[in-house]
């Protein structure tokens, strides 16, 4: 299995968890050819079995420290 950067669109908002429908943080690609989305919460809790059946990891979990910056006081 490996790690790594999006290679194709990043993920989206419209991306869904496939275990719960919370927006998706991960894309695990298949050795079946198929793909999985999952929250970073259930990425971490099934992380262990994703690891035997995935080709690739797409994780995009840094995107949840990220906050937007406020606007400026007048």
């Amino acid at each position: 299995m490996t790690t790594a950067l999006a290679p194709s669109a990043p993920l989206t908002a419209a991306d869904r968890c496939d275990r719960c429908g919370a927006q998706a943080y991960l894309r695990v690609e298949l050795q079946s050819g198929g793909e999985l989305l999952f929250c970073a919460h259930h990425a971490r809790e099934h992380g262990d079995k994703l690891k035997e059946i995935a080709v690739a990891v797409i994780d995009e979990t840094h995107k949840l420290g990220n906050s937007p910056t406020p606007a400026p006081e007048h």
